[in-house]
């Protein structure tokens, strides 16, 4: 009787997290675009170039994480913005449009959410064009937890 009563609480309190800062590296390890040069990721205009993760993928990725949306109560909303379908290696840094790059993330959770990574995504992607670090050091401060490279850079938020 015990266990079932822990395993409900459980459930309870699974139900009202937030969305996660950073992702479950089981569902999300991480994808990168083979043969995309340093020299070509440093050339793009980032925002500018076509995306190519579709609805379908995106509808998946919350699925995958047990959201049912973009208005999913875990998706804490900062304005009018709730979640976003984040790549866990950034497009500037050559990250690839597949769902094992993606992840749900939160506008609205604090301290973390998808507007510091995002902060973070545009910096490390001047770093390494600026040679202060490599691809593979940006691509490693983003899965192995992005968090840590924020506060390298811009300290606790």
């Amino acid at each position: 009787m015990r266990r079932v009563a822990i395993l409900v609480l459980g459930l309870m309190v699974a139900g009202w997290t937030w969305a996660d800062d950073t992702p479950n590296l089981h569902v999300t390890p991480g994808s990168y675009r083979v043969g995309l040069s340093k020299a070509k990721i440093c050339s793009i205009k980032w925002g500018k170039d076509e995306r190519h993760a579709t609805v379908a993928m995106k509808k998946q990725v919350f699925a995958l994480y047990g959201y049912t949306g973009n208005d999913d109560p875990k998706c804490v909303p900062a304005g009018k913005r709730h979640c976003e379908i984040d790549h866990l290696i950034s497009r500037e840094l050559g990250g690839a449009d597949e769902v094992i790059n993606l992840w749900p993330q939160a506008y609205g959770t604090s301290p973390w959410n998808a507007v510091l990574k995002d902060k973070l995504e545009n910096r490390l992607h001047k770093e390494m064009c600026a040679r202060h670090i490599t691809l593979k050091q940006a691509r490693e401060m983003l899965v192995n937890d992005w968090r840590d490279a924020y506060k390298r850079y811009y300290g606790d938020p």
